[in-house]
């Protein structure tokens, strides 16, 4: 391959997003596939990751290639790969586990120590030209998926695992706490998974209408109201009845607290958000009226059902997508991404 381009969005270090040359990567080995990068959304997490330089125990304390919302182009293929070829337009699922330790034997791969994911810390991620990639992380898209929509798997395969541990089916009366991105693809996941009715909050009134325009049957705007208790009945009015299951997306401790007083009794709590380490919350309401609450780690065996629900029209992303730049406009895309001027933006990483 002659390519002597391979623009990076490289974090140097808190507040330090540069764009510059870094190597092309070498030719594929064993079940991986070189990528040409094609469509990168922009996640909460690298935004975070900018601003605070670390998220957690996850520190940026070496330079880092940020990204992995991402769609791309077969360029070559190492052996062993027979399912892909050049030219196939593919999703990636940004997560590649060592698969050999307990957790990834019993298929819960998501929870691997070792496992490699794009733009965390200290892995590079995928805003740049090309990288490489495991072959069995590598989803082909059909023809009428586009590069964009491929790249929003990442975020909807967090609400497909999301729905599927929340147990949402048809009938299921949802509330989905928080309207950022997340929030959005958890309520069009909602829907897809069969959900009756679904109610969402938010403090941001502009959220909260696009919410109403893919589908919700109820949204509640919560900034003036201070306390919990009026919420909760505000949610119940919602439904006529308190929600079986509470997706929540914002990491908020109100609204945590807010997700396990309205859930009726016998249902579920969903933590998706992530938010402070540590947050008070009811936790004697949620034990006596069994209230399970369950936490999320990315995603497991997910792309493969957030690509069929995209592939069939059941969901639609599309309008998820507010504002588009290219990779050499990086630094301007973050900004706008940082202002919360959209829902998501999205970078186009190919050469023009």
């Amino acid at each position: 391959m002659q390519q002597s381009d391979n623009l990076s969005a490289v974090l140097f270090k808190k507040g330090d997003l540069r764009l510059v040359q870094t190597p092309i990567p070498s030719k594929p080995g064993n079940n991986e596939v070189l990528l040409a990068t094609q469509s990168v959304g922009i996640c909460g997490s690298d935004v975070h990751y900018w601003v605070e330089g670390r998220i957690g125990s996850y520190v940026v304390n070496e330079p880092i290639i940020m990204g992995h919302e991402t769609s791309a182009t077969v360029v070559e293929v190492g052996e062993g790969v027979q399912h892909l070829k050049p030219g196939d337009r593919v999703a990636i699922e940004p997560g590649v586990p060592c698969r050999k330790c307990n957790h990834c034997k019993v298929g819960k791969y998501n929870l691997c120590a070792n496992i490699f994911f794009h733009a965390t810390p200290p892995d590079n991620g995928t805003l740049t030209r090309y990288f490489k990639h495991a072959a069995d992380f590598c989803f082909k898209l059909p023809d009428n998926v586009s590069f964009e929509e491929g790249a929003l798997l990442e975020p909807l395969s967090v609400a497909v695992y999301a729905c599927k541990r929340a147990g949402v089916t048809i009938g299921s009366n949802v509330l989905i706490c928080g309207a950022g991105p997340i929030g959005l693809v958890s309520l069009l996941a909602s829907k897809a998974f069969g959900a009756s009715r679904v109610c969402i909050t938010d403090i941001n009134e502009k959220r909260l209408q696009t919410a109403k325009d893919l589908g919700a049957d109820c949204i509640l705007n919560v900034i003036n109201i201070k306390n919990t208790n009026e919420i909760v009945d505000c949610v119940k009015q919602c439904f006529g009845r308190s929600p079986d299951i509470t997706i929540e997306c914002s990491g908020a401790e109100a609204s945590i607290k807010l997700a396990i007083l309205a859930t009726e009794s016998g249902g579920c709590v969903q933590l998706v958000g992530m938010g402070p380490s540590e947050v008070t919350v009811p936790l004697l309401s949620a034990c006596c009226r069994e209230v399970d609450i369950r936490g999320i780690f990315r995603y497991r065996n997910s792309y493969p059902q957030a690509l069929e629900l995209v592939a069939s029209g059941k969901v639609n992303v599309k309008p998820l997508i507010t504002h588009r730049f290219t990779l050499e406009e990086t630094l301007k895309a973050f900004e706008t991404a940082k202002n919360g001027e959209g829902i998501k933006v999205m970078i186009n990483c190919a050469k023009n």
